[in-house]
């Protein structure tokens, strides 16, 4: 009998281990996936402006007597103030929601949370149409499906 209870917490202790790299696997997952996708968007948005007027983008790089501060070092102090108010901001919300809900653990945030929020109805099977021949037949029936009277 003790064979088997230790069988079964040495089942649970490989569970929450492979648990945890998962979540560590997609945590890491998430934030390369946010960080490519913002550096996509800053070059992106860079390279638009530079092409626009090559002449500005690069008086804006170098500093002249008019302007004593660049505009690259401008735009790169405005974009560090904006990232500290947003991460402050945002952190400060949601620790105060944590410890309104008084949440041990994100499992119980989850269920408590979950038990405060509107319960989403289940559309199985569909009540409408779910597919569509083109954008048009699609555009069509959500131009038509808005103006019934339920």
């Amino acid at each position: 009998m003790d064979k088997i209870q230790k069988d079964s917490k040495t089942d649970d202790t490989k569970r929450e281990d492979e648990d945890k790299k998962f979540k560590i696997k997609a945590g890491i997952f998430l934030a390369s996936v946010t960080g490519i996708s913002a550096l996509i968007g800053f070059g992106t948005t860079v390279a638009a402006a530079k092409k626009k007027d090559p002449a500005f983008f690069n008086k804006g790089i170098a500093g002249t007597r008019e302007m004593t501060e660049t505009g690259a070092s401008l735009a790169m102090r405005a974009l560090g103030w904006g990232t500290v108010y947003a991460v402050t901001g945002c952190s400060i919300l949601f620790y105060t929601i944590w410890k309104l809900v008084g949440a041990k653990d994100m499992k119980e945030f989850r269920m408590k949370v979950g038990s405060a929020l509107p319960r989403i109805p289940k559309n199985d099977p569909p009540k409408s149409r779910t597919e569509f021949s083109g954008l048009t037949d699609l555009l069509t029936y959500i131009s038509t499906e808005g103006s019934k009277k339920p």
